[in-house]
């Protein structure tokens, strides 16, 4: 019976809902957050353009940086297993393994970094604040 409720999904429905319903309070409470920082910014009434704005570049970049470290992460994951299989079966190519393993992290970790980039750049240099404060 578990078995047969594992494999059908079980509560998958259920908790996807959930997980909506929390990104939703998340995102409400994000750009309520960014009204109250950007009408104390001004010292006057609040800008909700401008508090919409930032609230949604803050989501924006935990988003990139969610999804930009989520494939790295796996990528590295099976390159370390693969490398470690690879020296499990041949240990006097190990020297090899370790470097092309090392080689192909590093190319894996640039786009890690090239997600933070992108981040940085929503949160600190927003293209679209420019319009906002006009």
């Amino acid at each position: 019976m578990n078995s047969e409720k594992i494999r059908k999904g079980g509560n998958m429905g259920k908790h996807l809902k959930s997980i909506t319903f929390c990104l939703m309070i998340l995102g409400l409470l994000l750009v309520s957050a960014s009204v109250v920082m950007a009408s104390e910014a001004a010292g006057s009434a609040p800008n909700y353009e401008k508090a919409i704005v930032i609230g949604c570049s803050l989501l924006a970049t935990g988003f990139a940086i969610g999804v930009g470290a989520l494939g790295p992460g796996l990528g590295m994951g099976q390159a370390t297993s693969g490398s470690a299989n690879a020296v499990g079966r041949n240990p006097d190519a190990s020297g090899k393994i370790l470097l092309t393993m090392l080689v192909g992290m590093a190319m894996t970790e640039s786009i890690m970094i090239y997600a933070l980039v992108i981040s940085l750049v929503m949160l600190y240099a927003n293209p679209l604040m420019k319009f906002i404060t006009g």
